[in-house]
């Protein structure tokens, strides 16, 4: 068996307007933690596997727990590939207030 790793990234972009639209964002945030995703920018994650093969069950089991509203990308690409992403640092552009900002507004 060949070892080249792969990384298999999800985003996705789940409606948070109803409770149940909340729990279900929650739930598929927990499930791709506790299947040892890590979170490179929010709504996206990412996660390392073994090789192909691997990379194929860990889809398998992201496609079984989607949630039924909302849309999720799956990407996977090798660990060079990976490694060639740029990482650009810049001012970061916030419109949603702090908490200190919405009392200001009460």
């Amino acid at each position: 068996m060949s070892y080249r790793f792969m990384r298999i990234l999800v985003f996705f972009d789940l409606p948070i307007t109803t409770l149940e639209n909340r729990k279900a964002y929650s739930k598929f945030r927990k499930f791709l933690i506790q299947n040892g995703f890590m979170m490179l920018q929010e709504s996206v994650y990412c996660k390392l596997a073994l090789n192909a093969v691997a990379a194929g069950a860990v889809i398998s089991n992201v496609k079984l727990n989607i949630p039924k509203e909302g849309l999720v990308e799956l990407l996977t690409v090798t660990e060079r590939q990976f490694s060639r992403m740029e990482i650009l640092i810049g001012e970061a552009h916030n419109e949603v207030l702090n908490s200190d900002e919405r009392l200001v507004f009460l």
